[in-house]
């Protein structure tokens, strides 16, 4: 239907074959636009009252703004008026001093401008000043002071004019108009997915091999709408974010480039779908500055699509192919779209249902060690991993605040019984194994070396266990994976001290280990 509307116009009509019944389509009406496609804006200022003095204070750019016929028009009755009016007042001067009757009679006699005669021999020696011609036979003589006064005013006068009609030829004549003329849009903008993303796009290109420089592509939604309060605000502009942010609204226009607008939260299509695409009334201008590359003049090409040449589903064809040492740009297929699968529903839509379909992660808590398995961890697993443990204040800082003064107050009482030689509760002899790693490097450093020719010292060591029934009040004042924890930690590896120092009650390869490391 769209192709039928580009061919044949707006007001067409659908007829059935059937000779049983024929119906016609609505017709619908042409929407007026608030920019043209050729970039013109179709506004009209009406009842400025007063206010069209300030047109005139501002006189120059009033003639720039004005069409070429009414600018030429302005330009012969300026030089033609300002001819007539010096010609005049040089035909006074000579009529005032007599110059008319004295026609060459009286050789005596001194004209104030030779050869002047009449009013047309006065308007000739006015061109000829003008214009620097200079003839030779009309000429001002010196017997003549008010010629001379009205001779500079004469020239002060065609400099002005000069100045001010050529200059404002000159401007209108170098305007950028036309060179945005050669600046192309696409006839029509399309809505499809662009890296898996709804977007809203169209093409410009450059049929001139000069560059625009610092090119800037801008885009505003003209729609009506209306606030919470009740206000109406028709013909609102709302900006369309082209690439702003990541600079992609900068274009090097070479080849024809295809302009994107994402679809998003921040977009105000992001409720647009193809079924609402068919009841909305808006208008998006766009707007294509730059500088041109000969003049150095900035230039500035518009358009506007209506919510009829936005086509959905579409994409546009590919117009650059690679040749024999360039690329080739066929401006034949730069209008020309194709259809592609895309879904009907909005950006909202499309975000609501992937939200609903992802799964929702839930997070798995770290296992603890099993205490079955601690009981077979191998001995040489256990002494390697010793050394590698943690600092107890860094285990203890870990723990409850309860559990850390219960840990801090049982070493204060081990080395108590350690410095002292005295049984704690309980009684019970016990290994370097019953105690804390840090504790057991403490108490073997602190064990002098054996001197020669004094005896070893015989080192006791005294039960550090509790009670049985004091252990089980402490398990059941614990968490559940502190209890896990202790239950799952092996027993200690007990060594009877039977050297001089520690490290000879260990067997072979572990003290080979020591030494190693």
């Amino acid at each position: 239907m769209s192709a039928l509307r580009r061919k044949f116009g707006e007001d067409y009509q659908v007829v059935n074959t059937s000779s049983s019944m024929t119906f016609s389509a609505p017709v619908k009406r042409k929407r007026q636009r608030f920019v043209e496609k050729n970039g013109h804006c179709n506004v009209q200022h009406g009842n400025l009252g007063g206010e069209t003095s300030r047109y005139l204070s501002d006189l120059f750019t009033t003639l720039v703004d004005l069409k070429w016929r009414w600018n030429l028009l302005i330009f012969i009755l300026t030089y033609t008026v300002a001819w007539l009016v010096m010609a005049s007042m040089w035909w006074v001067i000579a009529y005032i001093r007599g110059d008319l009757s004295n026609t060459g009679h009286d050789p005596s006699y001194t004209p104030c401008v030779a050869n002047v005669y009449n009013f047309p021999s006065a308007f000739l020696f006015f061109i000829e000043t003008e214009a620097t011609i200079g003839y030779g036979s009309r000429y001002i003589t010196e017997k003549c002071p008010e010629g001379i006064i009205l001779f500079l005013f004469q020239s002060l006068l065609g400099s002005i004019v000069d100045a001010f009609l050529i200059g404002c030829m000159f401007i209108k004549m170098s305007q950028p108009k036309k060179r945005a003329e050669t600046l192309m849009f696409s006839q029509d903008a399309v809505i499809s997915q662009r890296d898996g993303k709804l977007c809203l796009m169209f093409r410009v290109g450059n049929l001139r091999n000069s560059h625009m420089v610092s090119a800037q592509i801008r885009c505003k939604l003209i729609k009506s709408r209306q606030t919470p309060e009740g206000e109406f605000l028709p013909l609102d502009q709302c900006e369309l974010d082209v690439g702003f942010g990541t600079g992609a609204d900068q274009l090097f226009l070479v080849s024809p480039l295809t302009i994107c607008h994402e679809i998003n939260t921040k977009s105000p299509f992001f409720d647009l779908s193809q079924r609402s695409l068919m009841n909305e009334q808006f208008e998006i201008v766009v707007i294509l500055e730059g500088i041109v590359e000969t003049t150095g003049m900035t230039c500035q090409a518009r358009t506007s699509y209506t919510e009829d040449e936005v086509l959905w589903g579409h994409r546009f064809l590919p117009v650059m192919s690679l040749e024999e040492g360039f690329f080739r740009v066929d401006y034949s297929q730069f209008h020309n779209t194709f259809e592609v699968p895309t879904p009907p529903y909005s950006a909202k839509e499309q975000e609501e249902k992937s939200s609903l379909t992802s799964p929702t992660s839930i997070p798995i808590a770290p296992s603890l060690p099993s205490p079955l398995m601690g009981n077979r961890v191998g001995r040489r697993e256990r002494l390697l991993s010793a050394d590698h443990a943690e600092h107890p204040e860094d285990q203890a800082s870990r723990l409850p605040s309860k559990l850390q003064r219960m840990s801090s107050t049982k070493e204060e009482h081990l080395w108590r019984a350690l410095k002292t030689g005295t049984a704690l509760p309980g009684g019970k002899a016990s290994s370097t194994g019953d105690l804390s790693l840090s504790i057991q490097r403490l108490r073997s450093s602190s064990i002098p070396a054996v001197r020669q020719g004094q005896p070893e010292e015989q080192v006791k060591l005294l039960s550090l266990d509790f009670n049985a029934e004091e252990g089980d009040q402490v398990k059941h004042r614990q968490p559940a994976a502190i209890s896990t924890i202790t239950a799952a930690t092996p027993a200690p590896v007990q060594f009877p001290l039977v050297g001089s120092r520690p490290e000879d009650n260990l067997p072979p390869k572990l003290r080979k280990m020591n030494a190693d490391r």
